[in-house]
């Protein structure tokens, strides 16, 4: 049997099960109702969840061990391509968590423009500093006061990208588990380590493990190409408002900047991070 029909197959074992099961055809429903409050942060809190709304970013919390919660799935938007592969591998692995849903239904939970059949919602782990297994020399960024989830997650698929070992997101005014942020990392954020922390205690983290703390700061240091980014490493970013706090201008936390040629005085972080993410690739002599 080869993989169109196997995937046909799923189909029609699962178009079954909404019809013996229960097609959710209410936006009253009350696990519906519960889904879409998830994207509210408030809500993520009280929950204890979070949503994964892309079939690919699904995919790949799948492959790091998540187990959804719940998967509301419609199988009108899922079609026979990728959706419909991940929609197989989800009636496999967790059936009991699958519900069909009417178009109009899922309209309600799915979010933007890119509506693809499946909407998972999934427990929220802790991420915390303890939690971080690095590896010696190890490359970590840390974010601090990140406003906009969509850097966030474009940070996270950078440094997935780059081999940074972890991110560390101190003071954080946006959760990790946003579903913008999700979105934005392509699913990155569930294959690169991370942990949450207030500043002072990231710091002092830092330090106990002695690493090298360079801050992006515009105009200060030398120039990011200059830096020495090997050893044990923190590449420290700041929010995209007001740049990094006084805590990070301490004695050993080293400034560096990348040069600004135009009118503009600064990167968006996003940028700024894959910059000086693959400039440590570069010293480190890991192949591009």
């Amino acid at each position: 049997m080869n993989e169109e029909r196997v995937i046909d197959a799923s189909i029609t074992a699962t178009g079954k099960k909404a019809m013996t099961e229960g097609l959710i055809t209410s936006l009253q429903n009350q696990r519906v109702k519960d889904a879409a409050k998830l994207r509210d942060r408030r809500q993520r809190d009280k929950q204890g969840r979070f949503l994964i709304d892309g079939v690919r970013e699904l995919d790949r919390a799948l492959d790091a061990g998540v187990t959804p919660v719940e998967v509301f799935a419609c199988e009108e938007k899922c079609g026979e391509g990728t959706a419909g592969l991940v929609l197989a591998r989800l009636m496999q692995s967790v059936p009991q968590a699958v519900q069909f849903c009417t178009p109009a239904v899922f309209e309600k939970l799915a979010f933007g423009e890119r509506v693809e059949g499946l909407v998972a919602v999934c427990e929220t782990p802790t991420r915390t500093l303890d939690g971080l297994k690095l590896p010696p020399d190890a490359l970590v960024c840390v974010l601090e006061s990140i406003e906009k989830p969509g850097n966030l997650g474009a940070v996270l698929r950078s440094a997935d990208a780059a081999g940074v070992a972890a991110v560390i997101v101190a003071d954080e005014k946006t959760d990790l588990f946003n579903p913008n942020a999700v979105r934005a990392s392509m699913g990155a954020i569930f294959s690169v380590p991370a942990a949450v922390a207030d500043a002072p205690t990231t710091i002092a983290w830092l330090r106990e493990r002695g690493f090298t703390m360079w801050a992006a700061r515009v105009g200060a240091g030398p120039v990011y190409t200059e830096a020495s980014l090997k050893g044990p490493t923190a590449i420290v970013l700041g929010s995209e408002a007001e740049g990094l706090s006084a805590r990070f201008w301490a004695d050993d936390v080293r400034p560096m900047h990348l040069p600004m040629l135009g009118r503009a005085d600064s990167l968006n972080v996003s940028v700024a991070a894959a910059v000086l993410f693959y400039e440590a690739l570069r010293q480190r002599g890991r192949p591009a």
